[in-house]
């Protein structure tokens, strides 16, 4: 992700038919942030260090949608709705919802009223939960998960800097949960008559 190789370039305009990769600069100018080209002039497309996958993407649109139903009327949420609502693969949405009810996040019941709800309300559901059901440990390196992964763990450097980053970003969906999320939204909302009432 990194780069310190790199020349900088003089400001350019975004093309979206291109995907410009953004580096930190080491050195005078380690604060500065913006995109870099190679030696020969030419932008890099390169691989993305770390995404959160569709599933994880998803499955947290799925958690949204049950918690506003949750707030609304608290009954069991068909899959076959929420897909509709949120355009989605009604079957790819049905696979998420395994590990979740797994990891006691939802509850999930049959017949002619089934469907899926929050097994607890949104303010107690914290995202770093959610995450790590769908996609995983939020360490960004083996050793961080186990110490033992790598013999050279108890006198590594890096590994204490690979570490505070797998805490930031663990630590960041950890003190959110879904009530969050719909608060941000709802404030969102209530300002959107204002912008267009300015415009």
């Amino acid at each position: 992700m990194f780069r310190g190789a790199v020349q900088p370039a003089p400001p350019v305009r975004a093309n979206p038919d291109k995907i410009h990769r953004i580096y930190l600069k080491f050195g005078s100018d380690s604060d500065k942030i913006g995109p870099y080209r190679n030696d020969s002039g030419a932008f890099e497309k390169e691989e993305v260090m770390r995404k959160v996958t569709t599933k994880g993407h998803y499955g947290m649109r799925l958690m949204v949608n049950l918690a506003r139903k949750y707030r609304e009327r608290q009954t069991a949420v068909p899959i076959k709705e929420i897909a509709e609502e949120e355009g989605l693969s009604m079957q790819y949405l049905q696979q998420m919802t395994i590990p979740l009810q797994i990891h006691g996040l939802i509850k999930s019941t049959r017949g002619s009223r089934g469907g899926h709800i929050l097994a607890r309300k949104p303010s107690e559901i914290k995202l770093c939960g959610i995450l790590e059901a769908l996609e995983g440990s939020c360490g960004l390196v083996e050793c961080v998960d186990d110490a033992a992964f790598c013999e050279r763990t108890g006198d590594c450097g890096l590994y204490e800097i690979w570490k505070g980053a797998s805490d930031l970003i663990h630590d960041y969906f950890e003190k959110h949960t879904l009530q969050d999320i719909l608060d941000i939204a709802d404030r969102k909302s209530a300002s959107e008559p204002k912008k267009a009432k300015a415009g």
